[in-house]
């Protein structure tokens, strides 16, 4: 006998150990082959003290399926891994820790706090990627990229220098998103608009030298007191007297002018708005426009600046409701509203982030844009599914500069250094000796760290060696598809894109493939603060990976969130245990010596060709829907085929060869069960690695693990039309006796005869071929045919299928009184219950206290029972009339 599976299926005797020796064995390895062509993913990078999450495990999921297919189909699949340095919450993470040691950073120095940070890194670094391994990524390890690896940092600097020296970066004084918790700035696509109710102050200023005034509406008001104008439209007739005039301003008794600028929406609020250049993007401009120069009225930790006045060193939101205090003291206050504001908040810490002017480094976004749009135009950039394609070119078409400087020390350091005698700019590497300028020694760094999302825009290339030509830039780039969540188009997507267009002159990816959010099973987002995260590392313990995994995938759309069911992971384990039976079951039957699955076309028979025919369908269906990353889809046909034609019908037609005297008859179906179940296990390899592996290394004639096995091919000569005919009207007319049967509650065991009336030649070839199925799967003694119905009374079970009928004469099958019996004890029984859920739903009191679901469970139960006992009167009606 052949080896067998252990009886019960337990991924944890086998997920671990098949991963050491998949990787162990280099099998997750490209290689540069110039006889194959390359096919490329890069991996998202996660935060490289981060944990595995829902979102990251759908995500990992996909990638393996594609590199583990694509491996299959003879690609040099290359996955390269990697793990980002996430400067804004790992700095946060190790300011907590010094903190609770009693140390702050600045106590440290850069040097000193920068060595904890690698510490922190070395110490949580690998927690991710070893999560990831228990979830069975095939990704190559040993190109495992750091985005603070020496050759990552210096195409950080390489790119920084040639950007500058192209006038695409610069350094200027622009209103930024300023996060007083981070203590930095953070570009726009790190702030997240949540609404929230709060409130409009409508405020009186006053016309200098005169009684008149001018209302001006404003949702923050603690910004007035850096107010350095009001404007209004030039051709609003209400306000052009006052074009050129001097308005006073509330509280700080400072002269601000009126200014004219189309800016201003004439039919919106007062048609007034106060500028406060320092603290507002679009008042920025209009300032600039006017000439009116700068007040800083904010600290970088949310407090209220000296030029505040008497409202300095106020924490932000207490400065606002003493300002508000003191308008209406002093009589400034006309109205306060009610208002829903969209709010700006940071996404990291979820604070409230402030406009405010700095000097930040900020790259020049227009003409990068530009050829990225022009790309996606000329349809060289596809996005599945396309509707994000609008997302995309609608945030290249109302781009802003970048903002790339950020007040942190984790992180790449800006390559710029100033003189310190002349105030001269360089940018360089390395440390210049000598101002370039004044030839002064006095130097120092900026100390300003690059956002992360400027090393992360040139991991496709970075990660293969760039700037340097080497051989993985040269065969692996530009890779074919990125895999990432929708909401990272802007964060990441767009500036991958337009980095390699400026720095390879080629897109890094054809295909950018979106996933959607994991919710919970009631469509939330799975949050800490609800309580409901469910933690991928539990799921694998618990049910394995490969359940997880199909979990994730099947039911699955690109884009499009999806919520997550315990119950399906259970039901997927069900089917990892039902594939696990079946391959024992097909191990058992196996002759000892059978080492191919080659079989003899000749010797087929009926059930063999529909089940060829079947997988060769299949074959061919699930590889077009993954060349359309219709990823759900072939999980689908998949499991379908598996589940309900492979186990629940061919096992069970073949049985009877199995344990028949038929020597060639046996063998053949032998040959098939194997065939057949090694083309399912690379089928299923990509989605489901580790059972699959398992079950492979157990078949005969395997000599190579099933992870380099071949991905199985279409062949039009295994295309048995007739025979699925066939087959699917037996399967039809097994399915449609059994449910007869079930209704009349006939136990499996009862046999009788079955007689089928059909004048069709066809039908009654295929019936009498296949008439051990109908022994053997429909509990038939024997099988009879006749031309009409003649003769067959009311005592026959019948069942009506396409051009024939069955009849099942009911006296060799039921004790007619017994069968009375019981189903009056049934009919008396339902009638309680139909009497005792009336009874509540009569009552008012229960009605209209009981809880909404309790109440519609029990209208359900009411219809549930009454059409049980409709079921169980025609019943008692037909053996009463039969008897």
């Amino acid at each position: 006998m052949l080896e067998n599976l252990p009886k019960t299926y337990n991924p944890k005797d086998f997920e671990e150990r098949l991963y050491n020796y998949w990787n162990d064995s280099g099998h997750f390895i490209a290689h540069v082959d110039e006889n194959k062509k390359p096919y490329t993913i890069m991996m998202p990078p996660p935060n490289v003290t981060g944990s595995l999450h829902m979102g990251h495990a759908l995500n990992n999921t996909i990638q393996d399926i594609l590199i583990r297919w694509k491996r299959m189909e003879g690609y040099s699949a290359l996955w390269l891994p990697g793990t980002d340095h996430a400067s804004i919450s790992t700095e946060a993470r190790v300011v907590n820790k010094i903190k609770a040691e009693g140390k702050t950073k600045e106590g440290l120095g850069r040097e000193g706090f920068i060595e904890e940070a690698w510490e922190w890194t070395h110490k949580y670094g690998n927690t991710i990627k070893n999560q990831l391994k228990k979830l069975g990524v095939s990704s190559d390890w040993t190109r495992d990229r750091f985005t603070l690896d020496e050759g990552l940092s210096n195409a950080v600097e390489e790119v920084f220098i040639r950007l500058y020296e192209k006038g695409l970066v610069y350094r200027g004084d622009r209103i930024i998103n300023w996060c007083p918790s981070c203590m930095t700035a953070i570009s726009d696509a790190e702030v997240e608009h949540e609404d929230q109710d709060g409130h409009i102050w409508h405020i009186r200023y006053p016309i200098k030298d005169s009684e008149d005034y001018i209302i001006i509406a404003t949702t923050r008001p603690e910004t007035m007191l850096g107010d350095l104008a009001i404007a209004v439209h030039p051709e609003d007739e209400r306000y052009k007297e006052l074009v050129g005039k001097t308005a006073i301003l509330p509280l700080m008794n400072r002269e601000i002018p009126i200014v004219a600028d189309d800016y201003v929406e004439m039919e919106f609020g007062t048609g007034a708005v106060k500028i406060t250049p320092s603290h507002d993007l679009n008042d920025f401009e209009v300032g600039a426009r006017h000439g009116l120069g700068q007040c800083i009225i904010m600290n970088e930790n949310g407090t209220i600046s000296p030029e505040g006045n008497i409202y300095q060193g106020l924490e932000r939101y207490e400065a606002r409701k003493r300002i508000v205090e003191d308008l209406e003291k002093q009589g400034f206050l006309v109205e306060t509203k009610e208002h829903q504001n969209a709010i700006g908040h940071c996404e990291r810490c979820s604070t409230v982030v402030e406009p405010l002017i700095s000097k930040q480094w900020f790259v020049k976004m227009e003409p990068l844009a530009r050829p990225a749009l022009e790309a996606y135009d000329r349809g060289e950039l596809n996005f599945i599914p396309e509707r994000f394609g609008k997302v995309y070119v609608n945030w290249l078409e109302n781009i802003r500069d970048w903002c790339i400087s950020r007040q942190l020390w984790w992180g790449h350091r800006l390559p710029v250094y100033y003189c310190d005698d002349c105030g001269e700019i360089m940018v360089s590497k390395t440390k210049p000796h000598n101002c370039s300028k004044c030839n002064g020694v006095n130097i120092h760094q900026d100390n300003d760290t690059l956002d992360t999302w400027f090393s992360s825009a040139l991991w496709p290339f970075s990660t293969l060696g760039w700037p340097e030509k080497t051989e993985d830039l040269g065969y692996f780039f530009p890779t074919d598809v990125l895999v990432t969540g929708y909401d990272i188009i802007f964060f990441w997507v767009i500036r991958m894109v337009f980095s390699s267009l400026e720095q390879m002159g080629e897109l890094p990816f054809k295909d950018v493939f979106l996933t959607g959010l994991v919710r919970d099973s009631e469509g939330r987002k799975m949050s800490k603060s609800l309580g409901n995260g469910i933690d991928p590392l539990e799921i694998i313990e618990e049910y394995g990976a490969d359940a997880l995994r199909f979990t994730l995938v099947t039911g699955n759309t690109p884009g499009n969130d999806m919520r997550f069911y315990m119950e399906r992971v259970e039901a997927n384990r069900n089917f990892a245990n039902k594939l696990w039976n079946a391959s024992r079951f097909v191990l058992m039957n196996l002759e000892e010596g059978i080492e191919k699955s080659q079989f003899d076309v000749e010797k087929l028979e009926e059930e063999d060709r529909w089940i060829i025919s079947r997988l060769n369908t299949v074959i061919k269906e699930a590889t077009e829907n993954l060349d359309k990353y219709e990823i759900g889809l072939a999980a689908g046909r998949i499991y379908d085929f598996i589940w309900d034609e492979y186990c629940d019908w061919y096992i069970e037609m073949v049985k009877s060869r199995l344990y028949g005297d038929d020597v060639s008859s046996k063998e053949t179906a032998e040959q098939v069960l194997l065939y057949v179940l090694k083309d399912i296990l690379k089928l299923l390899h990509p989605f489901m690695p580790f059972i699959t592996e398992e079950i492979w290394q157990h078949l005969p004639g395997n000599d190579s693990p099933l992870i380099l096995s071949s991905w199985p091919e279409y062949k039009n000569e295994l295309d048995f039309p007739d025979s699925e005919g066939a087959i699917e009207f037996i399967k039809t007319a097994i399915k449609s006796i059994r449910n007869a049967r079930a209704e009349m509650n006939i136990a499996q065991s009862k046999k009788s005869n079955q007689i089928f009336v059909t004048d069709d030649e066809k039908i009654k070839s295929i019936i009498a071929k296949g008439e051990r199925y109908f022994l053997n799967l429909a509990s038939a003694d024997e099988i009879e045919f006749s031309e009409n119905k003649e003769g067959m009374g009311e005592d026959n079970i019948s069942v009506v299928l396409d051009r024939c009928e069955v009849y099942l004469p009911l006296k060799e099958l039921i004790d007619f009184e017994k069968e009375i019996d019981r189903l009056e004890k049934e009919k008396e029984k339902l009638e309680v219950e139909i009497k005792r859920v009336n009874g509540k739903l009569s009552n008012d009191g229960f009605v209209k206290k009981a809880p909404e679901k309790v109440v519609l469970e029990e209208r359900k139960k009411k219809d549930k029972y009454e059409e049980m006992l409709e079921k169980v009167l025609e019943r008692l009606e037909g053996l009463k009339s039969n008897r």
